[in-house]
């Protein structure tokens, strides 16, 4: 019986090694083991930086210069010196290595496809893949400011739509709130980040401009498998930065009551609640925050 946390993680990492094929000499069948597969797929994903590559796959330096000898013995990968750094190493594919990474992750895609089949619940399945993978990687995961237009930024914008119209009692319409427009969310106005866990978007926030005397935070959403990792913190605390950056020293925010981990976030992280600034109709909260000068509070 799985009465032990730790016998079920135990029991959880096996069954990840085995249908990944961790242990196989042959990884999906193409003659070399994960490592340089998993080396090779990182520099066709993009990664040209070896140092990059290195930190990404969390390899010592003398397995990653044993795996790409590896490689460029196999005649897919080659490597250079920076042009901007020669104390720095580049590598990129070749040709054939080019078509062996086209090879694993045609490969890839079907073994994924086949994990989904075993369950009927699909996106439940889902929902557990991400949450496992963004909490492994969670010390991975990067802020990058970005667009509001962006298609990522407008993807965690509509995930951020749907949820308030599921969680408010009498929905939610985007064109009946204060909206902002996408460039008052940024430079030199504002700004707009994305947290993302490799490669995939986890999270938003969009720092508003205002001729007011203060910047203000909208849209501020999590994915719920980031959720309890402190992503939230680390975002709101990297736009005080950049509204302090672009010359703000005060923030106002709003919110809804139905929203309580929004509402214990602010309220624990130094904003005070004040009176309605603003005629939006969705809105029963609103905080302030002064982030520059003599009253300023500690992030």
């Amino acid at each position: 019986m799985l009465s032990d946390s730790i016998t079920r993680i135990r029991r959880f990492h096996r069954a990840v090694t085995s249908e990944a094929g961790a242990l196989d000499a042959s990884f999906l069948g193409r003659g070399r083991p994960l490592g340089p597969a998993r080396v090779l797929n990182a520099i066709g994903g993009g990664r040209h930086d070896v140092s990059d590559i290195r930190a990404y796959l969390g390899l010592d330096s003398g397995l990653m210069s044993r795996l790409l000898r590896s490689l460029e013995a196999e005649g897919l990968v080659e490597t250079e010196e920076s042009a901007e750094d020669s104390r720095r190493r580049r590598v990129r594919l070749t040709e054939a290595g080019a078509r062996e990474y086209a090879a694993y992750e045609a490969l890839s895609n079907a073994q994924a496809s086949e994990i989904l089949k075993k369950h009927q619940a699909q996106e439940r399945l889902l929902a557990a893949m991400d949450m496992i993978a963004t909490t492994l990687g969670r010390d991975r995961i990067v802020l990058e400011e970005r667009s509001p237009t962006d298609p990522w930024a407008q993807s965690c914008l509509s995930s951020y739509y749907a949820e308030l119209a599921s969680r408010f009692k009498r929905g939610f319409d985007v064109s009946l709130s204060a909206d902002p427009e996408a460039c008052d969310m940024e430079r030199p106005c504002g700004s707009f980040v994305l947290a993302i866990s490799d490669g995939l978007p986890v999270g938003c926030v969009g720092l508003k401009g205002t001729d007011k005397g203060y910047a203000e935070i909208k849209r501020l959403w999590i994915a719920p498998a980031a959720r309890g990792l402190g992503v939230s913190r680390r975002m709101m605390a990297e736009l005080e930065s950049i509204a302090i950056e672009l010359g703000y020293d005060r923030l106002r925010l709003d919110t809804n009551s139905a929203l309580p981990e929004a509402v214990g976030l602010y309220r624990s992280g130094g904003w005070t609640e004040i009176a309605r600034f603003n005629d939006d109709p969705y809105p029963d909260l609103f905080f302030e925050r002064i982030i520059a000068g003599p009253g300023a509070t500690p992030a």
